[in-house]
């Protein structure tokens, strides 16, 4: 393609996906080209694609329509979690030129070259078991916080999930180079880092080996990138956040009081079923532990409802054990059944108004356990960090305890750490607040 085109993106799913999406745009920018907007006719169009339940696919397939409709023939690659599970379908779908698997989307520009189309669409993927090596990535410039790639695949084999047939196996970066890649970050003004990963606190595992601890990276970022003002850990399975993981956290100034723990069902009997690597009892531990040590901490958890299996007592029993639980929002996800899955060939299958209605039950606690959570803050004053983003005269950014507020916008605050006194809780949830 000639210089100056214009490419557009779209990411649906994780974070990990958007640091991904990011570290893929500025390769195109590096090569002359001007990133756009759908609308703004583009070129060529990106999607990084998520397939973790059914409604993912599906919203991936609008949103190939949708581009297809944005710009007169645009050249339009798919790439992601989707492509890697399944390639032909979406090759298959009006208007895609290319299809990209995991091993091969980062080496987008060597495989299309010229971005011309071709009489069929081009379709590069690999066998997902021979994925070995790390790709490192983060986001830049489309938030004040970053989310900075530091693992990827899973090796744990959960009967519901796709992840580790679209990802592969769990591999790292070093220590070295996540500390170099926060100091480009530091180095663009960001104040906070988000580390993420498919299963971060398995970080650590290169070529099947653990070669280095998750704990050691906290400490290292800690002491050799003083810039970064604050640091979040995303989601972090319960079996991997050790005493030295949350004392670290409890003792820190920069590692924010804040962890997001997957537990997907209150009921040991479905966890059991889900394969998952822990009890209740474990989980009610380190949420009991965290809260010991850090009482200001939010504590945020994923549930799965309307797993195989699960009657109405095993939903009690969860509702029962979370609504005890000392969290402060919940993630809920109704169960959906994805392909090459033991889960899908389960028996008892819950119907899906069953499953509904308990995803509603708990999206309703969950806005009950933000909100008791939010009025314990009421008349404090704690330092937010502004987003970009202006709504009805409103900016938003969130405190280190992950406290969304809204104060009237000043645009010196933005990607700065104010401190703001918390007033009320608006009708939208957030908390509202005045700058002191």
């Amino acid at each position: 393609m000639p210089p100056m085109s214009k490419v557009a993106f779209y990411t649906l799913g994780c974070k990990l996906n958007y640091s991904e999406t990011s570290t893929i745009s500025r390769t195109f920018e590096e090569r002359g080209y001007i990133k756009v907007d759908f609308e703004e006719q583009p070129d060529v169009i990106v999607i990084n694609t998520c397939t973790v339940t059914n409604n993912a696919d599906k919203k991936c397939r609008k949103i190939i329509r949708d581009a297809r409709k944005s710009s007169k023939d645009p050249f339009i690659v798919v790439v992601g979690c989707y492509a890697q599970l399944k390639p032909e379908e979406i090759s298959s779908i009006p208007g895609v030129d290319a299809v990209l698997g995991a091993n091969e989307k980062f080496r987008l520009h060597q495989l299309l070259n010229d971005f011309e189309k071709k009489e069929k669409p081009q379709v590069y993927t690999s066998d997902i078991s021979s994925c070995e090596s790390f790709h490192g990535a983060y986001s830049l410039n489309s938030r004040t916080r970053t989310f900075l790639k530091i693992q990827d695949g899973c090796d744990y084999p959960c009967t519901y999930c796709t992840i580790p047939i679209a990802r592969g196996p769990s591999r790292s970066d070093t220590i070295d180079h996540v500390v170099k890649s926060a100091r480009e970050i530091a180095a663009n003004g960001v104040k906070e880092i988000v580390l993420t990963g498919i299963n971060t606190g398995d970080f650590g595992i290169r070529n099947g080996k653990r070669a280095e601890h998750f704990i050691d990276l906290l400490y290292a970022l800690n002491t050799e990138v003083p810039e970064i003002q604050r640091y979040r850990i995303s989601s972090i399975e319960p079996n991997l956040l050790t005493d030295e993981i949350i004392s670290f956290v409890a003792s820190n100034n920069k590692f924010v009081p804040h962890f997001h723990i997957p537990l997907q069902s209150g009921c040991d009997k479905i966890l059991k079923s889900m394969r998952r690597r822990y009890s209740r009892d474990l989980f009610s531990n380190r949420v009991q532990t965290i809260k010991e040590e850090i009482p200001q901490c939010c504590i945020g958890a994923d549930i799965i409802t309307g797993f195989p299996g699960e009657t109405d007592e095993d939903f009690k029993t969860t509702y029962r054990f979370v609504n005890e639980l000392d969290l402060s929002y919940l993630h809920v996800f109704t169960f959906s059944e994805r392909e090459n899955t033991p889960a899908i060939k389960m028996e008892q299958s819950v119907k899906n108004k069953t499953r509904n209605e308990r995803s509603k039950m708990l999206r309703m606690l969950s806005e009950k356990k933000k909100h008791f959570f939010y009025k314990q803050f009421l008349g404090q004053t704690m330092k937010v960090l502004f987003e970009k983003d202006i709504e009805n005269g409103l900016m938003h950014g969130f405190t280190d305890n992950y406290i969304r507020v809204s104060a009237p916008h000043d645009p010196k605050l933005v990607n700065q750490l104010a401190n703001i006194k918390l007033r009320e809780i608006d009708n939208n949830g957030n908390l509202t607040g005045t700058i002191e």
